[in-house]
């Protein structure tokens, strides 16, 4: 196995790791800046309540986006498995 077969894989695996979180933080990320935003126009600055929204919106993006995770980390895998005979030469 080369260096750069190596520098390849970890690559491919930091892209698809990037990729699969990518949708459930952007959502946490979102919900986060509007309760922030509730909060200050509201002037409630209750430090647990943003807490129950962004654990539902996390869940409900877990839910959501699951088959398509599934998907691209199952692709990514068969794609590794394939090349270990590449991988050993």
């Amino acid at each position: 196995m080369t260096p750069e077969m190596v520098t390849e894989l970890g690559r491919q695996a930091i892209e698809t790791t990037l990729i699969v979180a990518a949708p459930i933080l952007g959502l946490s990320l979102v919900v986060g800046l509007a309760v922030s935003v509730l909060q200050a126009m509201t002037q409630l600055n209750e430090a647990t309540l943003t807490f129950v929204p962004k654990v539902l919106a996390v869940f409900a993006a877990i839910v959501l986006f699951m088959p398509w995770m599934m998907g691209v980390l199952t692709s990514f895998m068969t794609q590794v498995f394939l090349n270990i005979p590449n991988f050993g030469q």
